[in-house]
């Protein structure tokens, strides 16, 4: 979408004011710790682009609020590398850069803003290569403590701190199916049929460079067979979420002109649990 058609469909520019004016109205506060997903363009034309989503959020939680973002690693080698002939894969372990949180850019998948957030002065970066998270604010350090090597969507989590710190979730013109936290419940659910990965990345260990094995609920394909329960062609993400909001357990409004969604964390992952137990049964 052009600049034009991206100031038509937003009513003008949308400045950091009123985002930060939009953010407040959906129920944003000072001193929240909140995990956001964004897709700039559903916004309209922002006047300073990524910088200036991630001031308006500022403006709004406040010194005492912290911002979270899901980054992963864009240049991480294949999972599936192991599978190619024995020369590729030589060649691989010997010139792949290890993950470095300083430097390592976030997945371009996950759109612009996590590498805008993770890159801004104070930001803290979690350990783990594939499933990085970073966060900037008062509460940033023990959100990325610690991140488990094993398990990295589960208990000590980026994703379960922010539970135990009462955090929000925010949608901020992102489709419902990119509610990661979910992800938390997966690996919490007591339910039948839960499918795993393991791949190697490097790593740095005292400055050198460690090939390491881990072991994560396959976030990418699904941690479930959600075909009982989804219909076909839906992502079961989108499905929980609707869920809630149908039960109103979610804020709705507009942030320029995307439509945004407001989540308590502890609500998506009790709700998540439970639907996942009660969809694919309990083991």
């Amino acid at each position: 979408m052009d600049e034009l058609a991206l100031l038509k469909h937003s009513d003008g520019p949308v400045t950091r004011d009123r985002i930060a004016r939009d953010l407040a109205a959906l129920g944003l506060a000072e001193g929240d710790i909140v995990m956001f997903h964004t897709r700039m363009s559903a916004i309209g034309y922002v006047a300073g682009g990524t910088q200036t989503v991630i001031d308006a959020l500022l403006d709004v939680v406040g010194k005492r609020g912290t911002l979270m973002v899901t980054c992963g690693w864009n240049d991480a080698p294949p999972y599936d590398f192991t599978d190619w002939p024995r020369p590729w894969q030589d060649a691989l372990r010997e010139g792949q850069p290890a993950y470095d949180p300083e430097l390592s850019e976030a997945d371009h998948n996950n759109g612009r803003l996590p590498e805008a957030l993770r890159r801004r002065p104070g930001a803290v970066r979690s350990r783990h290569p594939d499933a990085s998270f970073a966060a900037l604010g008062a509460s940033a350090a023990g959100l990325m403590a610690d991140h488990p090597w094993d398990d990295p969507h589960g208990p000590g989590s980026p994703l379960a701190n922010l539970v135990a710190a009462g955090g929000r979730v925010l949608l901020l013109g992102a489709p419902l199916d990119t509610l990661t936290l979910l992800h938390h419940a997966e690996a919490l659910a007591d339910a039948p049929g839960k499918r795993f990965v393991e791949y190697e990345q490097p790593i740095l260990v005292d400055g050198e460079r460690v090939w390491r094995r881990f072991r994560d609920i396959d976030s990418e394909d699904g941690a479930f067979d959600y075909s009982s329960a989804v219909p076909e062609g839906r992502w079961p993400f989108a499905v929980i979420a609707e869920e809630m909001i149908a039960a109103g357990m979610v804020r709705r409004g507009l942030v320029g002109a995307a439509e945004s969604h407001l989540f308590e964390a502890g609500d998506v992952v009790r709700f998540g649990v439970a639907w996942m137990e009660e969809k694919l049964g309990r083991r």
